[in-house]
């Protein structure tokens, strides 16, 4: 699999995403003034982290970066683009998926593990994965309440584009186990070609038994498996 990472002024996780990337190939970083993507490329992906200090809005300034403009094109070829966090943010600022990150519900902080269930897995994200299997991640953002208005909400669920919803460890859905107070305790979304995925836990951080657990690696696999194909 041909993966780029974006870097952007404040990202911190792309050595975590390079890490989960480099059991399916070699994948290359991107700076974020660059304006185009290495030839060849499958998959963009953008890490989480704090682009430019989250200053005006989280993701606000990265959708302005040179390098957007060719992740636009890569997605309308139809190719591979998954925003982490931070990346989920400056996907909805960039104007690839609906809606907007806000505000967590309780205006904290919020680092810790969670589970989230898998909506359906019939995508090039999710096929390593069972629809309605629960999976232990990471979170760590302040503005993780996702939030869109109603005529969205409706189109999201109405065409199957939730991809992963925050539950507990039984794949059960609760006010207790929403940790930001996201609409229908939504934690990702495709796109209308779902070949954009963007979500605010951190799959790369659970790849490993030493850290806690392997249940983010079936994201990067299923992704090698349908670039391979």
């Amino acid at each position: 699999m041909n993966a780029a990472v974006i870097l952007f002024p404040g990202s911190n996780r792309e050595g975590d995403v390079l890490r989960a990337l480099s059991a399916h190939g070699a994948p290359k970083i991107v700076w974020h003034g660059e304006s185009e993507l290495p030839r060849g490329t499958d998959l963009v992906v953008l890490p989480g982290g704090f682009s430019y200090g989250d200053y005006l809005r989280c993701g606000a300034i990265a959708a302005h970066a040179p390098v957007m403009a060719a992740v636009r094109a890569h997605a309308e070829r139809g190719g591979l683009v998954l925003g982490i966090c931070n990346g989920f943010q400056i996907l909805v600022e960039f104007g690839l998926l609906p809606g907007v990150l806000m505000r967590n519900e309780n205006l904290r902080f919020i680092c810790r593990m969670q589970h989230i269930r898998v909506e359906r897995s019939d995508t090039k994200f999710a096929a390593q994965y069972k629809q309605g299997q629960s999976i232990k991640v990471a979170i760590a953002h302040g503005e993780g309440n996702y939030t869109a208005d109603a005529e969205t909400i409706a189109r999201l669920e109405g065409d199957g584009r939730v991809a992963f919803r925050y539950c507990d460890a039984h794949g059960k859905l609760a006010k207790s186990a929403n940790p930001n107070g996201s609409t229908h305790a939504i934690a990702g979304i495709y796109s209308e070609r779902f070949n954009v995925l963007g979500l605010m836990p951190h799959p790369e951080n659970l790849i490993d038994p030493l850290v806690g657990g392997i249940d983010g690696r079936g994201l990067f696999a299923s992704l090698a498996a349908a670039t391979a194909a």
